[in-house]
Parts: structure tokens; sequence; C-alpha cells
């Protein structure tokens, strides 16, 4: 079952224009949010990113946009779809509304809920062998629109290719800088003893929902130093860690990069903070 503009149905009746302007012009926001047995993980960070993507591609956001409204349609697709207790990944798509060329005729929007069973409601350690590389053949480029989750995501789809041709678990992406920004399907942490640094926002990587997470955590911490600042390719080698977050996964410790190889300790240690702080909301 789908949710198209606030009805539900059956996903081959559901349908969209060809002029859609999120197929014609990537114009288009998106939220992957995880949901455990009908109550919505991280749903303000969730609402405010949406609502602040929504801004940044000038989109007409409806009145009706609170954030009770949006969590009811969240949660009657996956009622709908027979999830209310179970783990689920609903996929929450803004579109604008068809017109126009690169010059939009109207800012007013459509949206379309997808949702899809997952298998586990806590995050679980994946300690399996991890191996990525960098794509270094199309960039990312550091600023605003990089942060929000766009359907323009060329470079990401270029760069699983090569991971899946290469046999890579993931990617790391580069800006126009040569700076590491984020992988794939998330964001970059890496572990040098004591301190942990992320990518910024500005050097173009994206406003992640863990991410800000584990920088709430971090902060609390006494083992740690946290730190918001560029990371160098050749930082990646001597490492003592790295890990990959996003919401679907939670944390994903990466086991080798060329030739060196990682352990996960403080992926682990932050794994099980992150599941307290997923349960107490």
């Amino acid at each position: 079952m789908i949710n198209l503009n606030g009805e539900i149905v059956n996903q081959e009746e559901a349908k969209i224009s060809i002029l859609n302007r999120g197929f014609a012009y990537g114009d288009s926001v998106f939220e992957t949010i995880r949901v455990v047995n009908g109550k919505i993980m991280f749903w303000e960070d969730h609402y405010f990113r949406l609502m602040a993507s929504m801004r940044i591609m000038r989109m007409e956001i409806p009145s009706t946009f609170s954030p009770e409204f949006l969590e009811k349609e969240i949660k009657e697709i996956t009622e709908a779809n027979g999830l209310s207790d179970a783990t689920a990944r609903v996929r929450f798509a803004i579109y604008r509304q068809y017109g126009g060329y690169y010059t939009p005729a109207t800012r007013d929007i459509g949206y379309v809920l997808s949702v899809e069973g997952m298998d586990s409601p806590f995050y679980l350690l994946n300690e399996e062998p991890y191996e990525i590389e960098l794509f270094k053949d199309h960039y990312v480029n550091s600023g605003l629109l990089s942060t929000i989750k766009s359907n323009n995501r060329a470079v990401n789809v270029l760069g699983s290719i090569f991971a899946r041709e290469n046999g890579y678990d993931n990617c790391l992406l580069l800006n126009e800088k040569k700076s590491v920004v984020e992988a794939l399907n998330g964001n970059i942490f890496l572990v040098k003893e004591n301190i942990i640094k992320t990518p910024p926002l500005t050097d173009g990587a994206l406003n992640g929902i863990i991410r800000k997470q584990l920088i709430n955590i971090l902060k609390k911490m006494d083992n740690y130093k946290l730190e918001e600042t560029s990371i160098s390719p050749f930082e990646l080698q001597k490492a003592d860690e790295l890990f990959i977050t996003n919401v679907a996964v939670g944390i994903q410790p990466v086991s080798k990069y060329r030739k060196k190889e990682f352990g996960n300790a403080a992926a682990k240690e932050l794994l099980s903070k992150l599941n307290v702080k997923a349960r107490l909301g």
C-alpha cells in the first residue's frame, strides 16, 4: 500500500504523471524514517530536516503539514501495510507539482509515502568484513544543497555501481576540495585514539539524523573528543576506526580500506548508547 497525497491505495494503482518534476528535474526531497512498533524514531529531527529541505528548495509548505499531521500519515501507512507491531522503513518523498521547465509553474507540492519491513527493532553491530574505497570519478559540491536529501543523487548512483563492479561494500565521496565528505549512503566518522572526527556540513556532508544523534552523545562523553572538521584522504589509513552512519543501520563499522584494517571498539560503545537514545525517544 502507498500513501499518495493523503490517499492510501494499492501500489499498482498509485499513479504519478510522467511530467512529475521529481522525475523530470529531480525537484523533490525525501526522508528515510525508521518506525518501530508504531513509534517513529527521532521524529522531531526528521520533521525539522524535512521542513528545512523544503524551504531550501523553495517549496510551498502546506499549512496542514504540522508534526502531528505528518506523524499520523506515517503511522497510517505502516498500519495499512501490517507493520504497526514490527520494524519498518518509510520513505516520505515530497515533489513540486508539475508545470514549467527549469522555472516551476507553481511552488505547490505533492507527496508519497512507501514502506517496507525491517528485521530488528534494535540497531545491531555488523562485524562482517566491510571494505570501502574512494570514489573519485565525480565530486560532491560543498554547500547547502548537498546537506539535504534530494532526488539529485547521480554521484551516489554512479559510486554504488563502481563499488559493486569492484567488489567494495561502500565508497567514500570527496568534494571539489578533495576532502572526504561522506559515504554513498551515510555520514562518515574517523577515530584516532580519543579523537573522533566527522566532516562539517560546510564541506557538503549530509545533515544526517544519526550523525546529529552521535554528535550529541559524544559531547556528553569524557573519553572522546569530537571534532567537526575536514578530513583528508591521507588520514584514512592512519585511523584506528572508520564507521558509517545512517538511519537504517545505525552504525556500520568499516573493517578495511586499502591495506589498512580497523577495529570497532568505539562503534560498539556508541551503538549501545544510540540504542538507548532511540528507545527513550
